[in-house]
């Protein structure tokens, strides 16, 4: 009786232990993977990008004539107000050439005056001739020889009349010229940049072309980063927008800014491999009182939000190729892949197709396909690289971290 009860004990112990093992294999049936409940989060979207500080208004001043620099009153970091002498270029050249044209306007006027006083006569002569035609006393040929004289003298003193305009048009400009070898300063600000040393030549520029600016002034009350954002980004900046900005010689702090402008075209590229980039400005509110043009700096630039927003993490999206029905030809231009998540239901994978809106530092806003609540497959990445959907899955234990880590 004993040795049947061991047997029956022994047998059911067996079964139980088969049984145990059984469920254990199970459970370790299927791909391993992590998963998270969908939710809701509040949403931040943001396109980061480099640049650097400038002035929002500045004037790069070049030389208007030729010459050497005779005197130059201010250096780089000078503060100056609207119509402060900064520089001069030799004027004497500048000086001869209007000197030289007061004396023509001198001549050109005496030329006037000889003309309009050889008018007169001729016009008194052509007068007293048609007295005398009238009366029979002169001939024909006479009063046309006064007529003629009369028209030449008319010709002569309209010819010297306009050769005064020119020479007083001419003196004019000497006197232009001449100024142009006194640069005074366009409006109040600092000086951030002197190119020109006391002695050297000053060359006219050509739309402020590089090598020919002189000097810049620069308003540093109002300042703005000049920003690189690449192609990708550009479509969702918009003017207007908020923005922080990081300068790198004010470590630790974070300014306000706000974008003032937008490229409409790519920056010109140096080099075939270069990325295409925008420009966009982003005026920063409070600067400090130190800033200088030329820093470098990091800007977020807020491009929306969205509170309580329906969210993934972005690691669980996967692109999937559309199948097509048997038969079925694709459309043109219709697109080859789709994007979405794959979900664990009942043990087992499968793919849900969504569609994304916006997206924020570590996550994306879900506008369809999902509702919230189901449990999502969010990693490893190789899990979802190989997952095609209907497979067996299973939760991966988290790893118990060892209480003694870390110590010696």
């Amino acid at each position: 009786m004993k040795r049947k009860q061991m047997w029956i004990l022994g047998g059911g112990l067996a079964v139980i232990v088969i049984g145990g093992l059984s469920l254990a294999g199970m459970r370790d049936k299927g791909i391993a993977v992590q998963v998270a409940t969908v939710g809701r989060e509040n949403l931040q979207a943001k396109v980061s990008a480099n640049g650097k500080i400038q002035a929002v208004t500045k004037a790069d001043i070049s030389a208007s004539i030729m010459g050497q620099v005779t005197r130059l009153a201010v250096k780089e970091g000078d503060r100056v107000h609207k119509g402060q002498f900064l520089m001069e270029i030799d004027p004497r050249s500048a000086r001869a050439n209007a000197d030289a044209m007061q004396a023509n306007l001198h001549a050109a006027q005496s030329d006037l005056i000889s003309a309009s006083a050889n008018l007169a006569q001729a016009r008194s002569d052509f007068d007293r001739a048609k007295a005398n035609r009238t009366a029979g006393i002169i001939s024909a040929a006479d009063f046309e020889r006064a007529r003629t004289a009369f028209e030449t003298a008319q010709a002569a003193q309209e010819t010297a009349r306009r050769r005064t305009d020119q020479a007083k048009a001419n003196v004019s400009q000497s006197h232009v010229g001449l100024g142009f070898s006194t640069i005074s300063a366009p409006m109040d600000g600092v000086v951030t940049a002197r190119r020109i040393e006391l002695g050297e030549t000053a060359v006219p520029g050509i739309q402020n072309q590089a090598g020919t600016v002189l000097l810049t002034v620069s308003d540093m009350s109002k300042v703005e980063a000049e920003m690189e954002v690449d192609e990708a980004s550009i479509p969702s900046v918009k003017l207007g927008q908020e923005a922080q900005v990081r300068v790198d010689a004010y470590p630790n702090q974070t300014f306000q800014g706000q974008v003032t402008e937008v490229g409409g075209s790519p920056i010109l590229k140096l080099s075939a491999n270069e990325a295409t980039k925008f420009k966009v400005k982003v005026w920063i509110k409070d600067p400090p009182l130190t800033i200088k043009p030329g820093l470098s700096v990091q800007a977020d630039i807020f491009t929306g939000s969205r509170d309580q927003a329906l969210a993934i993490p972005f690691q669980s999206l996967v692109m999937r190729e559309i199948k097509l029905k048997p038969g079925e030809a694709r459309k043109p231009g219709a697109p080859r892949e789709e994007e979405g998540v794959f979900l664990q239901e009942g043990g087992k994978a499968k793919f849900v197709a969504v569609k994304t809106g916006l997206m924020g530092d570590l996550s994306v806003e879900v506008l369809s396909g999902l509702k919230g609540g189901e449990t999502l497959i969010t990693g490893p990445n190789r899990a979802l690289r190989d997952l095609k959907g209907g497979e067996a899955v299973r939760v991966e234990k988290a790893k118990k971290k060892d209480k003694d880590e870390g110590k010696p």
